[in-house]
């Protein structure tokens, strides 16, 4: 890379910030420092972006986002020439405006393409020609010649087949891959923690333990990633104040736990709202999202023992 940062300086600043993710961190780092393009395998809310956002701030380098859809042509990857210069001037290569492709090509920076696989097949082409080539060539403009530091990062969700298309053998034989999963449930209420501020050990084991009860339920195709936890702390803190609701502090584990019935329904209202959007019914399972997140919150307070404490 351009910095002066190797990587293992790198991995050690970043990883000061970072919970629960060392390993894949390590080889991400790893991966681009010997400048292979990757895709990152796994499901949303497992850290990817933030992964390469740490590492790009690192780095000093430009981290490009584009989400992969059916809209996602070879032109809106690539550039256009600005129309109105074009009637104005013709077509030059001074009106024409970089797509995040070239932009990244050119600044060094990483493209950062969500979805990989939903995107067009000539659009993959196009990328498979950058990862290639290390250069692309534009009618009117000439050839593109990516910087060192330029890299394409994709990402994919193996949970999700809707709308997808199988990538060729000459695309997956171009990238590593790094699979990536959720993270234990310690670690989850670490990042609940500090991403909400909340010092309420309960609340939060509780909506940790709640959210990855999403990921084992029969009738969910994909559950909630910690992004659900967190939102459910968030919403409870704050509908905790309106019904003025206190929240307890933290029981020991115990089938049997006594809590307040005012904070057993602050947490299910709190549930529904945060998560009943984020979860993925199997389309033969009867019922709606708030009856099984409605009976993940009985099977929880009521059959489970209590999660442990953060920290």
């Amino acid at each position: 890379m351009t910095t002066t940062l190797s990587a293992d300086e790198v991995h050690r600043r970043i990883a000061v910030n970072l919970i629960g993710r060392e390993r894949e961190l390590e080889l991400l780092i790893a991966a681009v420092a010997a400048g292979r393009d990757l895709v990152i395998e796994g499901p949303p809310g497992t850290s990817k972006s933030t992964l390469l956002g740490a590492i790009t701030a690192e780095w000093g380098i430009p981290l490009l986002f584009v989400e992969g859809n059916a809209d996602l042509t070879p032109a809106r990857i690539i550039g256009h020439h600005n129309p109105s210069r074009v009637l104005r001037e013709d077509y030059s290569a001074d009106n024409f405006v970089a797509g995040p492709l070239v932009d990244a090509m050119q600044k060094g920076g990483f493209l950062y393409i969500e979805e990989f696989n939903r995107a067009p097949e000539d659009t993959l082409n196009t990328l498979l020609t950058a990862m290639a080539e290390r250069r692309i060539t534009i009618p009117r403009v000439g050839t593109v010649t990516a910087a060192p530091t330029f890299r394409v990062v994709a990402s994919m969700n193996p949970y999700d087949n809707i709308g997808t298309t199988r990538l060729s053998r000459s695309v997956h034989d171009r990238l590593c891959r790094l699979a990536i999963t959720y993270q234990n449930a310690e670690a989850e209420q670490g990042i609940v923690e500090l991403r909400t501020s909340c010092n309420a050990a309960q609340l939060i084991a509780d909506a940790v333990s709640l959210t990855r009860a999403t990921r084992e339920h029969e009738d969910i195709t994909q559950g909630s990633s910690v992004r659900g936890a967190i939102d459910l702390v968030m919403v409870a803190t704050h509908l905790a104040l309106v019904r003025h609701v206190e929240i307890p502090p933290y029981v020991e584990a115990a089938p049997s736990r006594s809590l307040p019935e005012t904070y057993l329904a602050l947490v299910h209202d709190a549930l529904l709202i945060a998560l009943s959007g984020r979860i993925h019914i199997d389309d033969a399972a009867d019922g709606t999202p708030e009856f099984i997140l409605h009976t993940i919150w009985e099977d929880h307070f009521l059959l489970r023992p209590a999660p442990a404490a953060p920290g």
